[in-house]
């Protein structure tokens, strides 16, 4: 059945929204107090003890019970029984989501997508329809961007120096798991959306928690034997093998099929005299042996003396120095292309346009890399902080604070981000402020 599209209702007491699952934390709860302040209503779907803990006992909640096979019938029957007009949820991938999103679709209902910046730290990501490869980004090219941009003249924010999220991070990430872990029996039939056993993925979380600090002087000491080992270097931006950009967006099934792609490549292409540096996700916690995958890799090639492994943390003291890097589709790539680095892509992301991504082979790129071309991408960047970037964070307080100053105005907006940009009716903006 074709998709239909149901004009916006204006008035806030003619919306009624259904919340999916959210990021880790009290966001969607403070959101939906938010949205019910506005006049609208709101119901929560909850599929395990940790999306209901999050819901701090709100009104509206409905737990599912039922088996994952039995989840599309079931939203189809919650959007005609409890007259939804819209749909929110973080992330569109995971298979309730992805149901979900179906559904909505075909009925008509606009559906409000949550996710991670795509010039994340500092900034959220509020689109409709879909983010990452499913985000109307994808079908933008830099000149309609350009176009749209010509009714603004909004100034470029520029991040603040620091950020407090991750901590946050992992503690509600940490609990959340706990919480399903413990208290799931009312949920029996739920199956998490990752391959890893829920216990396995509860002591990795709690794990990483634990081990921060190591983590941290670890990774100070390979940071500095890079930083003052005097050569040449490429820095490869990894991610979660089971973050869902990775899986649904790429060519790749496992981290380590990209890793023997790049070492082949770079063995190929990159002067003697130059090395590659991997650097972890800052959510890295172990759960695929990265170091010995990239020891063999090495060893294979001939060239493990000039490969080296950054666990997590920021990268911005990496990127100093690198001549180049590459990714599967992070978005950590959106660093390398401001400070005009050249960058190689492998898979669907909304920053791979041809003016400032590599289109090269990789030998090539490693042996002659080619810069971007700065002035577009400042264009892109530009288009998206005027639009689905929004200042501030899911995890911390202060974050969440300076989200619910915007994004309940957005996401009662007659127009998705982009639209009101274009029709020069977009929403001012609040200047970026520190998030700690």
């Amino acid at each position: 059945m074709p998709q239909r599209h149901m004009p916006i209702a204006t008035d806030p007491s003619d919306r009624r929204f259904l919340f999916l699952q959210g990021p880790h934390g009290p966001f969607f709860h403070r959101l939906a107090k938010g949205l019910r302040a506005a006049g609208a209503d709101v119901l929560r779907v909850g599929f395990n003890a940790g999306d209901r803990a999050f819901w701090f006992g709100a009104p509206g909640y409905i737990p599912y019970r039922g088996a994952p096979d039995d989840w599309p019938a079931e939203i189809a029957r919650l959007v005609m029984s409890e007259g939804i007009t819209d749909l929110v949820l973080y992330g569109d991938t995971r298979p309730i989501h992805a149901a979900a999103v179906a559904e909505a679709k075909r009925r008509g209902l606009t559906v409000h997508v949550f996710e991670e910046g795509y010039m994340r730290p500092y900034w959220i990501t509020y689109e409709r329809g879909g983010t990452n490869g499913h985000s109307r980004l994808m079908h933008l090219s830099v000149a309609d961007m350009r176009n749209a941009l010509a009714q603004s003249d909004m100034d470029v924010p520029e991040p603040p120096a620091r950020w407090g999220d991750m901590r946050h991070h992992v503690f509600y990430g940490a609990l959340y798991h706990w919480f399903v872990l413990f208290r799931n029996r009312d949920y029996r039939g739920f199956r998490p959306h990752r391959e890893l056993p829920l216990m396995t993925e509860t002591l990795l979380y709690t794990r990483r928690l634990l081990l921060m600090p190591w983590l941290a002087l670890d990774r100070a000491v390979a940071q500095a034997r890079i930083r003052f080992g005097g050569f040449p270097y490429h820095l490869v931006l990894m991610q979660l093998e089971h973050d869902a950009s990775f899986r649904e967006h790429s060519p790749f099934t496992r981290m380590e099929e990209f890793l023997r792609l790049v070492v082949e490549g770079f063995a190929k292409g990159a002067p003697r005299h130059h090395h590659l540096v991997f650097k972890a996700h800052p959510l890295e916690n172990g759960r695929s042996p990265l170091t010995r995958i990239i020891r063999r890799l090495g060893e294979e090639h001939g060239i493990a003396d000039r490969l080296h492994y950054v666990r997590g943390g920021k990268i911005a003291r990496l990127l100093d120095h690198a001549r180049t890097a590459l990714t599967v589709n992070s978005t950590a790539a959106q660093q390398v292309l401001w400070r005009g680095i050249p960058l190689k892509v492998f898979g669907r992301a909304v920053y791979a346009k041809p003016e400032f991504c590599a289109g090269e082979p990789l030998a090539e790129f490693f042996a002659v890399p080619k810069r971007p071309d700065t002035r577009a991408y400042k264009d892109y960047r530009k288009f998206l902080l005027e639009t689905s970037q929004v200042p501030g964070g899911f995890y911390s307080a202060r974050g969440r604070r300076q989200l619910m100053r915007q994004v309940v105005d957005m996401m009662l907006a007659a127009e998705d981000p982009y639209d009101a940009l274009k029709s020069g009716k977009a929403a001012p903006r609040q200047p970026l402020r520190v998030v700690t």
